[in-house]
């Protein structure tokens, strides 16, 4: 079987479940009782903790003989904590339950990563190929996914994560390369690896601006990610419709990343950042006026450049900025940044924005991606960074 199909069999695996948990997790915590800012915070905190879990699991994967072993023990666990959710009801267990999961799945998608990006490197194929079938699966999922709460209830998008999770697991024993971790003895080495690696990394200024500037223009998709399913059902929009507009936004991020190689190569990772940034000032500016339907389409294909090109942007300039000793930290680092303390932050300051002033809460958004652009200006008195 070709690494791109399996690398994309991976991917796929690993999306359908994120298809069911980032629409309709806010939606079935709110059936659970909870209120707009008790949502932000269970959604939040693995996100706050993420700048200290991905390091530490950074540091543990690469012990290791192999880097699909723990990827395929972060998805088992994945699962179980998942499934420990089903029996849950009050604050303190659903909050405490959901940090471990969610904890264990944020690290999973730049594991991966890491190995997706040295295969293409090795191999000489589109990155964008095997990252796309994961998010074409991603549309799959949130269509089925929104018609079956829908029809039956929103337990479904829990029961669908389940099984998500436990595949990723089979999937990443069964069809990952056998690529070689650092190990113990890398892993523990002051050249560059280990903590001394990862010490270099948070002491350097570039690398930080550059991951913190894509950090922040990826954060500005917490309110997103948090209430967009509650603030369309306000509207009046069925949940149904809700995950139609998300596969429209994960449909034309399949596009970029399978047809937009040559495009992403002419601009480099700096424009790709920039070019985000201005769509995610337009983007979160014009979804906080409540936008009937025909203009909620178009909005949700600036997802090819808010979420994609930001993404591809901020993993180029994570490898570029990093060494094969730091390339798992280096990774984890930027994916603590983008999906962690500031989407957390950002997370647990939507709720009560969303409590208080609904959909215009997307203008903080705005802010955030705003201050991410000028961090990505910025980028191009580097010098390391000359495309």
């Amino acid at each position: 079987m070709p690494t791109t199909l399996r690398l994309g069999l991976v991917y796929a695996a690993l999306y359908v479940g994120s298809a069911a948990s980032t629409p309709f997790m806010p939606v079935w915590l709110s059936e659970k009782g909870l209120t707009g800012a008790q949502v932000g915070l269970v959604l939040s905190l693995p996100m706050l903790f993420q700048i200290l879990t991905s390091p530490a699991l950074a540091l543990w994967a690469d012990r290791f003989r192999l880097r699909r072993t723990p990827i395929a023990w972060l998805a088992a666990g994945t699962c179980l904590t998942y499934l420990a959710l089903a029996g849950l009801d009050g604050l303190p267990a659903l909050a405490l339950v959901w940090l471990l999961a969610a904890s264990l799945y944020l690290a999973l998608p730049p594991l991966i990563d890491v190995i997706a990006l040295s295969r293409a490197q090795a191999e000489g194929f589109n990155y964008g190929l095997p990252r796309g079938m994961g998010s074409a699966a991603y549309i799959g999922a949130a269509i089925a996914t929104g018609a079956l709460v829908t029809a039956v209830s929103v337990d479904v998008a829990l029961a669908w994560m389940i099984f998500a999770a436990g595949l990723t697991a089979v999937c990443a024993r069964l069809l990952l390369p056998a690529d070689p971790a650092p190990g113990p003895a890398a892993a523990g080495r002051s050249e560059g690896g280990g903590w001394e690696g990862l010490k270099t990394l948070v002491r350097d200024p570039v690398f930080l601006l550059a991951v913190g500037s894509a950090g922040l223009i990826q954060s500005a998709h917490a309110f997103y990610y948090a209430f967009s399913a509650l603030a369309w059902k306000a509207q009046g929009l069925p949940e149904n419709l809700t995950g139609l507009l998300w596969g429209v936004g994960v449909a034309v991020e399949v596009a970029f990343l399978w047809f937009g190689a040559r495009v992403q190569r002419r601009l480099g990772p700096r424009n790709l950042l920039i070019i985000g940034g201005v769509a995610g000032v337009l983007r979160w500016s014009l979804l906080a006026l409540s936008p009937p339907l025909w203009v909620l389409v178009p909005l949700q294909a600036l997802h090819a450049l808010t979420y994609s090109a930001v993404f591809l942007a901020s993993i180029q300039l994570a490898a570029r900025l990093s060494g094969p000793q730091t390339a798992s930290a280096a990774q984890l680092v930027n994916a603590a940044l983008q999906g962690g303390i500031l989407s957390g932050l950002a997370t647990l300051a939507s709720g009560p924005l969303f409590d208080a002033v609904g959909a215009h809460g997307y203008l903080a958004m705005t802010g955030m991606a705003a201050a991410g652009l000028v961090g990505a200006v910025g980028l191009y008195r580097v010098r390391r960074l000359q495309d």
